[in-house]
């Protein structure tokens, strides 16, 4: 079955950065769109960037737009979320899923928490200020 495991979290001030991977198993990936997730207490699991396997099309959120970077690396079958100037705002546990669907518009990638069938155990990222 399908296993996607994250790390790379951990504590950092704000104005920082930090590169959170997801290493994924179990199935070929080519036709799968990745996503990143994140959630902070209290507050609903909101979507942050995806990326379709095969074609390389992104999708970001707004907030995050121009400080945050996904990528995947098809030898490693690893998708990475680079974060930049990051803000205490952006503290939350970070989740990557996997759902097997992919479109060549990265507007029309899956940003919904619904559309995705399968989710890591999330790492958390905390940004001080």
């Amino acid at each position: 079955q399908v296993q996607l495991v994250e790390s790379g979290g951990g504590l950092v001030q704000a104005g920082g950065s930090l590169r959170l991977s997801c290493a994924a198993s179990g199935r070929t990936f080519s036709s799968y769109t990745m996503g990143w997730f994140r959630q902070a207490p209290g507050k609903e699991r909101e979507f942050v960037a995806a990326i379709s396997w095969s074609t390389g099309s992104t999708y970001y959120a707004d907030s995050v737009k121009g400080r945050f970077t996904i990528s995947r690396d098809n030898a490693k079958n690893t998708v990475y979320l680079q974060m930049k100037s990051l803000k205490p705002e952006d503290t939350a546990v970070y989740y990557c899923a996997a759902v097997l669907i992919t479109y060549y518009r990265g507007s029309d990638l899956p940003r919904y928490r619904s559309e995705y069938n399968y989710w890591g155990q999330g790492t958390q990222v905390t940004v001080s200020s």
